[in-house]
């Protein structure tokens, strides 16, 4: 760690909490540091001119000062406030739901990973602009793994190594990829995927967001994928997720 006591930060605001009696706790998404807090103080105060800078899933440009324990915010300004994610309840599951992926993948103090911070302004300008999400989601999931050392093996048999025919397959938590019908007699703990979802997971897997955005699944394909990719997380991170259920609620 630097011993300067003053710096710019290109962040977004993962989340927020109360602290004490007028001040919020941040934690950010650096594009400098990656994941780190920072106390804005009197931020809860009606007279603020930070408060309408650091709501969640908000873009910004943040002066941050070295405090004892915490970096404080001096300055903040907004670069985007991705105004149409707080317009509709639905927007902002999905918004919550890519945040909350990173939020839960990283560290505080880690290095930061300009990639991840570019991969989650690009999610939430996609959300915000009307892009089908369902698509922006996927995409996001995919480069996400790839970006963390998680890409599932979904061209050849996670178990044996031969090529992926094009065929109905399954999917193993455990062993991060697609397995063949073959080897899948002898494991346990496997999930089926149809030859169509596997296509569509390649699909995000090797291509640009403008190639992957032409993709135009039926419902069922949708349902399947999304359930898969949510069990793959489920089982990566221990736990499961929140905002799916949130998403869900709002949704019905």
């Amino acid at each position: 760690m630097s011993d300067f006591r003053s710096f710019r930060a290109e962040a977004i605001v993962l989340r927020h909490s109360d602290w004490g009696e007028a001040d919020r706790l941040l934690t950010l998404y650096t594009r400098q540091r990656g994941k780190t807090r920072a106390l804005s103080k009197g931020a809860r105060k009606v007279t603020s001119r930070k408060a309408g800078h650091i709501e969640p899933f908000t873009h910004v440009t943040l002066q941050l000062a070295k405090g004892r324990d915490l970096f404080i915010v001096t300055q903040a300004e907004t670069i985007d406030a991705y105004l149409p994610l707080r317009e509709d309840l639905v927007l902002t599951g999905y918004a919550s739901y890519i945040m909350e992926l990173l939020d839960r993948f990283t560290y505080e103090d880690d290095t930061g990973n300009p990639a991840l911070f570019r991969l989650l302004t690009e999610g939430l300008s996609r959300l915000a602009s009307g892009s089908d999400p369902w698509l922006v989601i996927r995409y996001y999931e995919m480069r996400l793994l790839e970006f963390l050392g998680f890409r599932p093996q979904l061209f050849e048999c996670a178990n044996c190594g031969r090529a992926i025919l094009p065929e109905d397959q399954f999917f193993s938590f455990s062993a991060g990829g697609a397995i063949c019908p073959r080897c899948a007699q002898g494991l346990r703990d496997l999930t089926p995927i149809s030859i169509e979802a596997l296509k569509y997971l390649r699909h995000f897997q090797r291509s640009s967001y403008r190639d992957a955005s032409k993709a135009r699944p039926d419902p069922e394909v949708q349902k399947e994928t999304e359930t898969l990719m949510q069990g793959y997380f489920t089982y990566l991170l221990e736990r499961e997720l929140n905002t799916p259920g949130f998403i869900k609620r709002v949704k019905s």
